[in-house]
């Protein structure tokens, strides 16, 4: 019976694993998107790093990604930047797999 007790545990410590992996890709994919639409929008310096972190705090309002999405897109659409929500959605989906890859190795 310990052998199927020491496999539960070890899928449950895997999972516990990716879980924290991933939230840790969706924080930094939050980062990535904010520093990219700041750019857009013409915001330097500091208030960059302010933006990116509005945009990390705004994931926490809503369960999945749609919070995220329309803070950035109604951002961009209200400083004039001529983007569609599909452009946001398939930035977001690019620095996702970047952020994965990113924790995967280390970097």
């Amino acid at each position: 019976m310990t052998t199927f007790n020491d496999r539960e545990r070890g899928f449950e410590n895997k999972f516990a694993l990716d879980q924290d992996q991933e939230f840790k890709a969706g924080a930094r994919r939050n980062r990535l998107l904010g520093e990219w639409a700041a750019g857009l929008m013409g915001l330097e310096g500091e208030r960059v790093a302010e933006y990116a972190k509005a945009v990390i705090k705004s994931d926490f309002e809503l369960p999945g990604d749609d919070d995220v999405l329309r803070k950035v897109f109604e951002d961009l659409k209200g400083s004039g930047v001529n983007v569609s929500e599909g452009d946001v959605r398939m930035k977001m989906d690019e620095l996702l797999a970047q952020a994965r890859e990113a924790i995967r190795t280390g970097a």
